[in-house]
């Protein structure tokens, strides 16, 4: 009993351990996206136009691998989750962010589109 104690220790340490690790790079994701979209604006407004298509899909494309990050971790969370509460919290934030990325990946690949057709 005490070895299955100890191995539930050292999982737990582990995915902690991970779980912050996708976190950071989760916000490593948004603060690169802000960056990076900041960046193409302020080059969009030196040519004297307002590229706000560009801007969101790079943003919105950078919120999209942040959500993934985070979803990662939850799935991480559940492994080690103590109580029926936690996994059910845990779970209801997975939905969300899930829902969340999908919607924002469509809405990504229609301004993508259009973007494509005004280009072309």
């Amino acid at each position: 009993m005490r070895l299955l104690e100890h191995l539930a220790e050292i999982l737990e340490r582990w995915v902690g351990g991970f779980r912050l690790i996708l976190e950071f790079v989760s916000v490593v994701c948004v603060i690169c996206g802000f960056f990076g979209s900041f960046r193409a604006l302020i080059l969009g407004i030196r040519r004297q136009s307002f590229p706000f298509l560009e801007v969101r899909i790079r943003f919105g494309s950078w919120l999209a691998l942040a959500l993934e990050f985070q979803l990662g971790s939850d799935i991480l969370s559940t492994t080690v989750a103590p109580s029926w509460e936690t996994l059910g919290k845990l779970g209801a934030i997975a939905v969300i962010r899930t829902f969340l990325n999908y919607f924002l990946n469509q809405e990504l690949e229609a301004e993508q589109s259009l973007r494509e057709r005004r280009g072309n």
